[in-house]
């Protein structure tokens, strides 16, 4: 079969196809022909030795996949690695059939990206109905589908985006305020836009974006961190946090791969938001299995509109 292997670590162009062997099956997995493989801010940290958990050479990113198994079941499943070939291993317990009414595209958005905004915004952030929240990168697969659940859920939505075209979409998909997270004055603007401190905010960037976050919280709010997409690691400013008594929580979606219960809740409460029409995935570019550092270039340029993906029959 044909994959993407990375032999060391750095740019896009470290990411190269190969033919390799085909895939064995392997206990308590699922062994499915891959049509589609998300392409995921957690793919570039693994390719420049940058992501949460060690990347051993040479490697196969992917976290993300939608494939069919030999009897013809169409699956989403969560990978450690290996999503980016023609075929993958999806554990049982991280893996989940895709109904009928939901197509390919959709279902791809839901798997990682999805199940990482309900969580951010349900289990971690514990969003209730007239609460107000900060998504950041709302023009993001993640961002977008946070957005349409933060306001399915009846909160109201403060986005953030880079970019004209991110900011309409945010706009489109129903976010009440939309911010450029590039001004100088972020923090006032997001208060003026919230008509006060705002009560919970999600954040991805790091560096200014994250001290500016905070300086909006009102006392007693709450912060949750799950990436930095900017590089920048900056420490968190103890005393800005004690000052207001801001509750952080962090999350990263791997920590529950081995509930049997959490993402089975969440893909099926997605799955259900899909089909109520109150959540509509956006499909960005998809990029032939070969043009893997093309995607990535994509992504690091923040110039596309929701969820990137391979096509691994190409």
């Amino acid at each position: 079969m044909r994959a993407i292997v990375m032999k060391e670590f750095g740019g896009p162009e470290v990411l190269r196809i190969e033919e390799v062997p085909d895939l064995e099956p392997r206990p308590a997995h699922q062994l499915v022909r891959v049509v589609r493989a998300g392409v995921n801010y957690a793919d570039v940290h693994a390719r420049t030795d940058s992501y949460l958990a060690p990347v051993t050479l040479p490697y196969t990113p992917g976290n993300e996949v939608l494939g069919t198994t030999t009897d013809g079941r169409r699956l989403i499943g969560l990978t450690q690695g290996g999503g980016y070939a023609e075929q993958a291993h999806l554990h049982r317990r991280a893996s989940w059939e895709v109904p009928d009414d939901i197509d390919d595209d959709q279902a791809i958005a839901l798997a990682l990206q999805g199940q990482s905004a309900w969580h951010l915004l349900f289990t971690a952030a514990q969003l209730q109905p007239d609460q107000t929240v900060l998504i950041p990168a709302a023009g993001s697969g993640l961002g977008s589908i946070a957005v349409q659940l933060a306001k399915r859920a009846g909160a109201r939505v403060i986005a953030l985006a880079s970019t004209e075209l991110r900011r309409r979409l945010a706009r489109e998909l129903g976010a009440d305020a939309i911010i450029d997270s590039t001004a100088d004055d972020l923090a006032e603007r997001i208060v003026e836009a919230a008509g006060g401190p705002i009560h919970t905010a999600l954040e991805m960037t790091g560096g200014t974006v994250l001290r500016e976050t905070i300086a909006a919280l009102a006392p007693r709010g709450r912060l949750v961190l799950y990436g930095y997409a900017s590089g920048q690691t900056t420490d968190l400013p103890t005393r800005a946090l004690m000052e207001k008594s801001i509750n952080v929580n962090t999350f990263w979606l791997p920590h529950l791969y081995a509930d049997r219960t959490a993402l089975p809740t969440s893909i099926n409460a997605l799955f259900e938001a899909v089909r109520d029409g109150s959540l509509t995935p956006i499909t960005g570019a998809i990029h032939p299995l070969t043009d893997a550092a093309e995607a990535h270039t994509t992504l690091a340029t923040r110039t596309h509109l929701g969820k990137l993906s391979l096509d691994a029959a190409h």
